[in-house]
């Protein structure tokens, strides 16, 4: 029940945008193009030109809520990532593979990045979607061909696969550049950092006055 309410705050999260008139395709773009260059810079994260370019087209597209969302019998619903995982398998075909690995990776990386928050009651947490995700998109990778394009592409999704937790980082700080932090954070960031090792997590811990510390399995449970 609590994942299913967590589920549908997010929906409900990415729906309201649509209703948000005051900014055009053009103008989320520049936005997303000015933010996530920011939060990258911020960051001292280092990615390709075009690498960029693609995490700014993806959230553009993500912004309304048909092109994130699926209509199901039961609404319109996020499919699982379990779900979009069997369909890549069983592609088939290789330019149906290559889609659902895309699609894969890209909602991995949009959720992770902007509702991680949103994961803190939910039976799957942020680092499930970090490993899918950059599984994903490394398998993409490896898969893209020989061509000029193809290796173009190729080039940008082993960057996603091999900067995805960093991209992540970068993401939650566009989406929570309004946001505060108080002390009520402190134990979600230190959570997404015991289990990603996220430095920007670290970063909002040190800043809270917590001194990130490694606990072992056999502390924890004793």
């Amino acid at each position: 029940m609590k994942s299913l309410t967590a589920e549908r705050r997010l929906e409900t999260a990415v729906a309201a945008q649509d209703d948000e008139a005051a900014l055009d395709v053009r103008g989320l773009r520049e936005f997303f193009r000015d933010s996530v260059h920011d939060a990258l810079t911020r960051q001292h994260v280092g990615v390709d030109a075009h690498t960029e370019h693609y995490v700014v087209n993806l959230l553009t597209m993500f912004s309304r809520s048909e092109a994130l969302f699926e209509r199901t019998p039961e609404g319109v619903r996020l499919r699982p990532l379990a779900v979009m995982l069997a369909e890549a398998a069983a592609a088939t075909s290789p330019q149906h593979r290559s889609r659902a690995l895309q699609r894969l990776g890209d909602v991995s990386l949009f959720v992770a990045g902007f509702f991680a928050q949103s994961f803190a009651r939910k039976l799957v947490d942020i680092d499930y979607h970090i490993a899918i995700g950059g599984r994903a998109y490394g398998t993409l990778a490896d898969s893209c061909g020989h061509g000029t394009r193809a290796r173009a592409l190729a080039a940008v999704f082993a960057e996603l696969a091999a900067k995805f937790q960093r991209l992540v980082d970068a993401l939650n700080e566009v989406s929570e550049m309004s946001h505060r932090h108080s002390d009520r954070d402190v134990l979600r960031q230190y959570e997404i950092w015991l289990k990603t090792g996220s430095p920007r997590a670290r970063e909002i811990l040190l800043r809270l006055g917590v001194i990130p510390t490694p606990v072992s399995i056999e502390r924890a449970t004793n």
